[in-house]
């Protein structure tokens, strides 16, 4: 019995084994055609829905599951782009620092007075410590010619003066500070005057200014190459913004602007300019021809 039920299941196996490669060459031959094309589109018609089904429901799981693991690269990607981009935000502010450092530089370049007199371009690097005094630093110092009581200028007009030099640095007066006075005139009637900072105040008073004389708000005040010529004549001062006469007053009752952005400096010239006269800058060939002021008395 043994020996038969082993004989029968080989001759099962056999007939299995030939049926099987009988069914892949029909498949083979036939293709979709025939009863065993019909039976496998069949098949697929009742397994499309489960196909389907199946694909909707395992296709976000396999999608979270590459999200998880590609996360890291994802945030590798994302802190070398906002890194990029700081650099670039970077890149582009100190660009417009240095147009902005360019246009005011240029400023100095083209002031339209004192052409006679050699300047040295200074930044400013540090304002008044306090607010009892209206002062400023600058990168310039002896070894590039300063020396005190040299005039200071912006692009726009008078800064102040050079109060306290050292080898690199020196410290400049401003005009708004009580201790500063300039002498000035008038551009409109040509009367002159001398101005003073008034403590905690954008604006300067004008003394000594006759009280009969016509002068308008707006009018342009420049220095006036008097007093001593502490500074070239033609320098802008500022403009004047309001005028009074007080009745028995002995002068006018001035205020001016100064036309120098005094609270925004980064950069100004110091115009080589000591006891009355052009001097000479520090490897030139020879001074300046003197100007006309020079010969002349006193000039603030």
């Amino acid at each position: 019995m043994a020996v038969y039920r082993r004989s029968q299941r080989r001759t099962v196996l056999v007939l299995l084994v030939l049926t099987s490669i009988t069914l892949v060459t029909l498949d083979l031959r036939t293709g979709d055609a025939g009863p065993i094309g019909l039976a496998r589109r069949a098949a697929r018609d009742v397994f499309a829905p489960i196909e389907s089904g199946a694909d909707s429901v395992f296709r976000p799981l396999g999608d979270f599951l590459d999200g998880i693991t590609q996360a890291g690269s994802l945030k590798a990607t994302n802190r070398s782009l906002q890194r990029r981009v700081e650099q670039l935000e970077g890149e582009l502010a100190r660009a417009r620092g240095l147009d902005r450092e360019n246009e005011v530089l240029r400023s100095l370049l083209d002031v339209g007075y004192a052409d006679e007199v050699e300047g040295v371009a200074a930044r400013v690097v540090s304002f008044a410590p306090n607010n009892f005094e209206w002062t400023v630093t600058i990168d310039r110092g002896t070894r590039h010619g300063v020396k005190e009581e040299m005039p200071v200028v912006s692009g726009e007009g008078l800064v102040g003066r050079v109060i306290h030099v050292s080898d690199a640095r020196a410290k400049v007066l401003l005009l708004t500070d009580p201790r500063m006075s300039v002498g000035v005139r008038l551009a409109g009637s040509g009367e002159t005057g001398v101005t003073t900072g008034l403590a905690g105040k954008d604006v300067l008073q004008v003394d000594l200014v006759d009280p009969d004389t016509q002068v308008e708000e707006e009018e342009l005040a420049v220095t006036s190459g008097l007093q001593q010529a502490r500074f070239p004549p033609g320098i802008p001062v500022g403009t004047v913004v309001s005028v009074s006469t007080r009745r028995g007053a002995l002068q006018k009752d001035l205020r001016v602007a100064p036309l120098a952005d005094l609270d925004r400096l980064e950069f100004v010239e110091v115009l080589l300019w000591a006891d009355g006269k052009a001097v000479r800058a520090p490897g030139s060939a020879e001074a300046p021809e003197p100007t006309p002021a020079d010969s002349g008395g006193s000039g603030q």
